[in-house]
């Protein structure tokens, strides 16, 4: 099997713990040599600021190829761009343009008077610029606000005509479920990189409620596997050995990239990446 290329997903913090907390998330993971890092955007937009400072930091001091989020939510379309356009003078030219969620509370998203209304003019617009390789995100099982799977491909088939680069998949349990969504992609006439996004199950009561919200599908013998696990004190191998197996049942399927959401708890992505073959290349030569 050859060892995939890897990217991994941090988030911003939100205080000085999780600040020393997500920079040994860099160092742990920087040398299995990521093709990027990306720092996610919170919910209404509430992490702007840090993941705007996160991003700077993580490029000038880890030497790391970093992708920041940038979302539509609570901001006219100059104030996005804006910011866009500070991450273009950090020497930050990719994104991950996404329509983001609205705050915790407040129902369906709606955009702001003068804002982007969804993802699609968000990518059109950031396209224009000629500044950002451009990646979005993709449902691989319907998202619960589309009307049916066939949408989310078509929607998907939208943004790539706007402008985009690549996808990352939600993540999901079965390798089955990627290939049926790459098998429709395909149909619908996509024809750009697709990547597979993988969640080690750091927690699976939380795991499991984060699927629930974003419509993956939980497989019951999960719950059984996880049951019995904790029972024995055996979650983290239970979790690497699961992980492990879906990337190789995806890379046997023909799947030579994995993104990798990370929580920043990095110790079972990095776990799983040696089990398959991903080894260390590089370290991280300008830390303190």
């Amino acid at each position: 099997m050859t060892a995939p290329t890897v990217s991994f997903e941090f988030f911003p913090p939100q205080n000085l713990e999780a600040s020393f907390r997500l920079w040994d998330t860099v160092q742990v993971l920087a040398p299995l040599a990521p093709r990027f890092v990306s720092v996610t955007y919170g919910a209404g937009g509430t992490t702007r600021d840090l993941t705007r400072d996160a991003v700077a930091t993580i490029h000038k001091h880890s030497g790391l190829n970093v992708a920041a989020h940038l979302t539509c939510v609570n901001a006219t379309k100059a104030e996005t761009l804006a910011i866009a356009d500070q991450f273009a003078a950090a020497g930050v030219n990719e994104i991950v343009a996404l329509r983001g969620d609205p705050p915790k509370g407040t129902g369906a998203f709606q955009p702001h008077p003068e804002g982007f209304a969804s993802s699609v003019e968000l990518i059109e617009a950031l396209a224009e610029t000629g500044k950002f390789k451009l990646r979005v995100g993709a449902y691989p099982e319907k998202h619960p606000e589309a009307g049916s799977a066939t949408a989310d491909v078509e929607y998907l088939k939208r943004k790539f005509d706007a402008g985009a680069d690549e996808a990352l998949t939600q993540f999901f349990f079965e390798a089955e479920t990627f290939f049926r969504f790459r098998d429709a992609c395909e149909k619908a006439g996509i024809d750009k990189p697709i990547i597979p996004g993988i969640l080690p199950i750091e927690n699976w009561k939380g795991a499991r409620n984060f699927a629930r919200r974003c419509g993956t599908d939980v497989p019951a013998w999960l719950d059984d596997a996880f049951e019995k696990a904790e029972r024995d004190g055996r979650q983290d191998l239970l979790a690497t050995a699961l992980a492990t197996e879906l990337c190789s049942d995806l890379i046997d399927g023909g799947v030579d990239s994995l993104h990798f959401y990370t929580l920043n708890r990095p110790e079972l992505t990095r776990d799983v990446c040696h089990a398959l073959g991903v080894a260390p290349k590089v370290s991280l030569e300008n830390v303190a």
